[in-house]
């Protein structure tokens, strides 16, 4: 029998649900503008996933690549559920000059 389907499946299960706190910690703490930490691991990764020999290591690498570059509109969709209330907002996050004015909102 072949496992590395399974594996493969298993590892992005795991690594999608990782990705899921992670995002709402980093709006949370940091906020959106750190998403240009997610475009890098998620460049370094794929790159690094190319050179990697082992179909299914380079495919578990490529799966927490590509999660990364999810989390960056999941960063940006989890800081609209903040403002609908759905999560808690960091009352010590500093807030934009265009939040105090009440510009940028949809």
């Amino acid at each position: 029998m072949h496992f590395q389907g399974a594996i493969i499946g298993l590892a992005s299960f795991l690594i999608i649900g990782l990705f899921h706190p992670i995002v709402i910690k980093t709006e949370y703490h940091i906020g959106k503008k750190a998403w240009p930490v997610f475009l890098l691991v998620g460049i370094g990764l794929t790159v690094l996933s190319f050179f990697i020999e082992s179909t299914l290591l380079s495919a578990i690498v490529a799966v927490f690549a590509f999660s990364s570059f999810w989390s960056i509109k999941e960063l940006f969709e989890q800081e609209q559920r903040v403002k609908k209330g759905w999560f808690p907002a960091n009352p010590k996050k500093k807030k934009t000059t265009n939040e105090h004015n009440g510009e940028g909102q949809s």
